[in-house]
């Protein structure tokens, strides 16, 4: 499906990441893989540390604590803000919303909306084109985008495939009517069909958790999981980001009349370095411009992982420069995301410690 916004513009981006820091040796023990074989697994898809919640921390407790670093240096003013939107896997509770009581922590007005999206991968892009659709409202002027993901908690310790990547993070997103002449191009497309590629069988109301579901068991590859835990088909999820992603992205340029070349920075969800790299190779783009060194210094933050390669690669010179960025967000769904937007002027973009 293809979108189209005018007159709307991202004017600032915080990403949130935990303190506490994980080294891939520091946790090499657990896998049932030999030393040599774990490292040669660190190599080729770009491992290396990744940031982690303390136990008890939850997505609200981000996102919170990174809007208040923006009232308190008076980048954003409560008044202002006329929506909120919450894009997590990670509710705080199956009931109430956690946009609501983000909402209520920060003592925000009652006349604004409060939205939960439960996405991931992609899940920044939907946000932004639920937070564009927004703003189309005459009385919405300034939409608040929060992504957020804690899943170091569903991770087995000893699943090689998901443990030595998933890290967590939040990000917040301003965005708002723009007085200049702006277009944004974007697509979305999903195929629940493959849903079960990514999931966490247990804790639903399909299967609520309980003392059988938190049972370890060795799978094929010699990973121990419990059905609590996250589960990712690892190579049912790469064939479909080579097959799928690309396409996309030539649809999409061809929609918006942009030249492959005139894209600054092709900055997407990181997986892994591999994965990217194969990506940047397929599509016909350099590697360089299509950063994939978050994973390895902050870990796979889900639909997080894209503002905060922007706010890494790019910080500082985004408040005084102008770039053409093509997003791409692709996983859990499966749903894969795309879009052409203008960025920079910024009011801010930074890196912040929880």
């Amino acid at each position: 499906m293809d979108l189209k916004f005018k007159n709307s513009k991202i004017t600032g981006i915080l990403t949130i990441l935990p303190k506490r820091e994980v080294l891939f040796e520091d946790e090499m023990e657990n896998y049932n893989f030999s030393i040599q074989k774990s490292l040669k697994l660190k190599s080729a898809m770009g491992y290396n540390k990744k940031r982690i919640v303390e136990e008890g921390t939850t997505s609200s407790d981000l996102c919170v604590f990174g809007i208040n670093y923006l009232f308190e240096n008076e980048i954003l003013k409560k008044q202002d803000i006329d929506a909120l939107i919450l894009v997590t896997q990670t509710p705080d509770y199956i009931m109430p919303p956690t946009s609501n009581i983000i909402q209520g922590k920060l003592g925000l007005k009652h006349d604004m909306i409060c939205l939960d999206i439960n996405q991931g991968c992609a899940g920044y892009i939907i946000g932004l084109n639920q937070a564009f659709m927004l703003l189309e409202q005459e009385s919405i002027n300034k939409v608040i985008l929060l992504n957020a993901d804690v899943l170091s908690p569903k991770v087995s310790k000893k699943d090689r495939n998901s443990n030595p990547l998933i890290g967590d993070a939040a990000s917040i997103t301003i965005v708002e009517k723009s007085t200049e002449e702006t277009k944004v191009f974007s697509n979305v497309k999903m195929n629940g069909e493959g849903a079960m590629a990514l999931q966490i069988p247990a804790g639903g109301s399909r299967l609520p958790s309980s003392p059988e579901t938190a049972i370890m068991k060795e799978d094929a590859s010699g990973n121990f999981r419990s059905k609590d835990n996250l589960v990712m088909k690892g190579d049912a999820v790469f064939n479909f980001v080579q097959t799928e992603v690309p396409p996309m992205i030539d649809s999409l340029l061809n929609k918006s009349e942009t030249n492959k070349d005139d894209v600054d920075y092709y900055m997407f969800h990181q997986p892994n370095k591999f994965m990217l790299n194969k990506l940047a190779d397929k599509i016909g783009v350099s590697r360089e411009r299509m950063p994939s060194n978050i994973v390895g210094k902050y870990g796979n933050s889900s639909g997080v992982s894209i503002p905060t390669t922007i706010s890494d690669n790019i910080g500082n010179k985004a408040l005084n420069n102008k770039y053409k960025l093509c997003l791409s967000g692709f996983g859990a769904g499966l749903t894969w995301a795309s879009m052409i937007i203008d960025f920079g002027h910024l009011n801010f973009c930074e890196i912040i410690e929880y």
